[in-house]
């Protein structure tokens, strides 16, 4: 509009009737001829497709709500990891903000009983809690986090009655399939200042002889110092390794571990680190680190909603990439090949000394001109997109060549023999959500708040945990969604 004369362009947009994520116009004024053009000179059209419709759930099994139970107030009370007792039909939770381990009567699920606490002080700090054959194991960082943590045991009344030392802050355990072993996931977290860096490491556990005459020498610790003259082939493999001033040992962190069907294996999630690694048990040794790669938001079927802000859900590709960084993992067998199923929720290193965040509108975040010929289109749309720092400046020259965000808002299957990606779930998750008759209104909502649309700038549904289990033939996935809650089941006993 100039001196009071506007101008009107139109055009048409058909129907095409292909059901496609939502799409964008963007429309910008070139070559001007007396007139100054505004800094910001481009607009946005999003055109949501009413044609793709989220896939409908087969019902071929249903989940039916039974009964919530809570162990005290929130805030100074959780449950974040949940083990059941098959033996005693008890439920063992780990109490990690009440520090202590809740031990529920659940022979009724419709009406759980608390039955004691105890407090876990005496030992460090509690992470998790795994149960096998009324043997009640509790994953204990020490109270100096970078110090070695420890695997306390008790019986199926909470009376203590062994423990070891593992690694430093052991963040997850589980038993193998027969019992005779706890392997043990070390994260090795560095402290907030960066200064005490302690190795990441994976425990092993022998247990053959029973817990009560445990002692240090039952206890296998392995590291990855080995690794530590290969951070080159590494990083230029794909593993992310950017700690301050950290080797390969102190960089790795292990998150979540699975056994393999016969116990002769296990594999570990390292989150940060992008990567899968394959453990032999017959040997106690590290085999393999495998790198996990990206997904492609530009492809489609990878589609995401990519800010919080707007009011309106615009799941759409965009030239972003982000590394899948699971943190549950589970793994089954078809046909004698081992596939592992992965929740891919995306963790950021955020200390006050080192922090990887940023958003992508930051100055700080340059984008290359010949890779983003329309950088300002990008941040003015994904400007609230957090993304890393780490990663994306292929040529050293202090621009970004490559966008790369937290998490792949998907579960996936990989092929445990060869690390190749066998299938993924793409945008399902926020399709689903997004349609959901009630779900749909706390669309990418946070765990602390009901903001519709609050967690589309971080990592969307942030699925955190799965577990795999034959039903009646059929193999399904349970993925539990960290922020909106809920969980999503899928039939994977076609791993492709």
């Amino acid at each position: 509009q100039s001196n009071g004369v506007a101008q009107q362009i139109s055009f048409s947009i058909n129907n095409d009737l292909l059901p496609e994520d939502a799409e964008y116009i963007i429309i910008r004024l070139q070559n001007p001829v007396n007139v100054t053009l505004p800094g910001a000179n481009h607009f946005s059209i999003f055109i949501t497709d009413n044609d793709k419709v989220a896939d409908v759930a087969t019902e071929a099994i249903t989940l039916n709500y039974v009964s919530s139970f809570s162990n005290g107030p929130a805030g100074p009370n959780s449950a974040e990891i949940v083990s059941y007792d098959a033996i005693s039909k008890r439920l063992f939770i780990a109490n990690s903000l009440g520090a202590k381990m809740d031990i529920v009567d659940f022979t009724n699920p419709a009406t759980p009983v608390l039955l004691s606490s105890i407090s876990m002080t005496p030992y460090g700090n509690i992470n998790s809690v795994a149960v096998k054959n009324g043997i009640v194991a509790v994953a204990m960082e020490n109270s100096n986090p970078q110090l070695n943590g420890s695997v306390v045991f008790f019986d199926q009344n909470g009376t203590y009655v062994n423990q070891v030392a593992v690694g430093a802050l052991p963040d997850m355990l589980t038993f193998n399939n027969s019992g005779t072993r706890i392997i043990t996931a070390n994260e090795g977290e560095p402290n907030t200042d960066y200064t005490n860096d302690p190795l990441g490491s994976i425990s092993i556990i022998d247990i053959s002889g029973g817990v009560a005459a445990l002692t240090a020498a039952n206890v296998t610790t392995l590291d990855f110092t080995a690794y530590n003259g290969q951070m080159s082939s590494l990083k230029a493999a794909g593993v992310r390794i950017f700690g301050l001033n950290a080797s390969v040992a102190q960089d790795m962190e292990p998150e979540f571990v699975t056994v393999s069907n016969d116990d002769t294996k296990a594999w570990v999630s390292c989150q940060e680190n992008n990567a899968l690694v394959e453990i032999n048990l017959l040997t106690n040794t590290i085999t393999s680190i495998v790198p996990l790669g990206t997904k492609d938001y530009s492809l489609p079927g990878n589609a995401m909603d990519a800010s919080d802000q707007g009011g309106v859900i615009q799941i759409a590709n965009w030239p972003v990439k982000s590394f899948y960084m699971p943190d549950a993992i589970a793994s089954y067998v078809v046909g004698g090949n081992t596939y592992i199923v992965t929740a891919n929720e995306g963790d950021a290193r955020e200390y006050n000394a080192y922090s990887e965040v940023n958003r992508l509108s930051s100055s700080a975040y340059p984008l290359d001109a010949t890779a983003f010929p329309n950088a300002d289109v990008i941040k003015a749309n994904l400007g609230r997109l957090n993304i890393t720092m780490a990663n994306g400046d292929t040529d050293n020259d202090g621009d970004y060549d490559e966008i790369y965000s937290y998490g792949a808002r998907s579960i996936t299957i990989w092929d445990a023999s060869t690390g190749l990606k066998v299938w993924d779930s793409g945008d399902d998750f926020e399709l689903i959500t997004s349609q959901h008759p009630q779900i749909s209104a706390i669309f990418n909502a946070s765990n602390a708040n009901n903001t519709f649309k609050n967690r589309s700038d971080d990592k969307g549904p942030e699925p955190e945990g799965i577990t795999v289990v034959t039903i009646y033939g059929k193999v399904y996935a349970f993925v539990t969604l960290e922020r909106i809650g809920g969980c999503m089941v899928y039939d994977v006993t076609n791993p492709a």
